[in-house]
């Protein structure tokens, strides 16, 4: 799934992040092996040695890529590590690491006002990090109209009543009887699962994403565009960088 970054009050065009095969060789770095976990306060020793080995891994096996990625060597020292989850945990872990935050809002948002407010409460500063920065995960549909946007959105929705079905299955076309046919309780879910949702015309996106970052004072975002049509998925990717150019202007 396409993925693109947000950095607030930065006109730079969105960064696209590529996912490198590098997951398993960085999860066995970063792996504690197959005792019991251990909280947070408990285990941050531990565990910044394993973000070391898990950077070091990553860096090593970019630089391995070759003229593939060309990978500009003098940043390799500094891939940035981050904290990556979807419960209370990983806000614990990542505050008493001194990491970045990130939270999988865009599938799972039952727990990320209470995330966040725990990691920002329990920072501690560390090397790599002064104060807490978040990120938080947004699902974006844009298109010419919020019509066009809603019927494009119902592939997403489709998905999920699926997995929630035991049906999972690739991203279905667009459904124009969708609204007519999803059950109360299916709607009900979909609601929860995917609040942290923007979907709209230009605008609509623009207002959506204004006031999603307004209330959570998220510093970035993942955002997750999850349309069956290539062409509108990246068109919707290209209406949503503009917004982000946008709000960068307005300040």
């Amino acid at each position: 799934m396409t993925a693109r970054r947000f950095k607030r009050g930065s006109p730079e065009r969105a960064v696209a992040y590529v996912r490198i095969s590098t997951d398993a060789a960085c999860a066995s770095a970063a792996r504690r092996g197959r005792g019991a976990p251990v909280p947070a306060q408990r285990d941050a020793h531990g565990s910044l040695e394993r973000v070391d080995r898990a950077r070091a891994s990553w860096s090593h096996r970019v630089a391995a890529m070759g003229d593939a990625t060309r990978p500009p060597k003098r940043l390799l020292p500094a891939v940035p590590i981050w904290i990556l989850g979807s419960s209370l945990f990983g806000a614990q872990l990542a505050a008493a690491l001194g990491l970045p935050y990130a939270f999988a809002s865009h599938f799972a948002p039952g727990q990320m006002t209470q995330a966040i407010a725990l990691y920002r409460r329990e920072f501690r500063p560390s090397d790599e990090l002064a104060e807490p920065r978040v990120m938080l995960g947004v699902n974006v549909v844009a298109a010419g109209t919020d019509e066009e946007a809603r019927r494009l959105w119902t592939s997403l929705q489709q998905a999920f009543v699926n997995l929630r079905r035991g049906r999972p299955g690739p991203l279905p076309p667009p459904n124009d009887d969708f609204e007519r046919e999803v059950s109360p309780l299916d709607r009900a879910g979909l609601e929860q699962a995917l609040a942290c949702s923007v979907v709209g015309s230009p605008e609509t996106v623009r207002r959506g994403l204004d006031a999603f970052i307004a209330r959570t004072r998220a510093d970035e975002l993942i955002v997750s565009s999850p349309i069956f049509d290539h062409a509108a998925r990246v068109r919707s990717i290209e209406l949503t960088a503009a917004a982000r150019d946008e709000l960068a202007r307005a300040g």
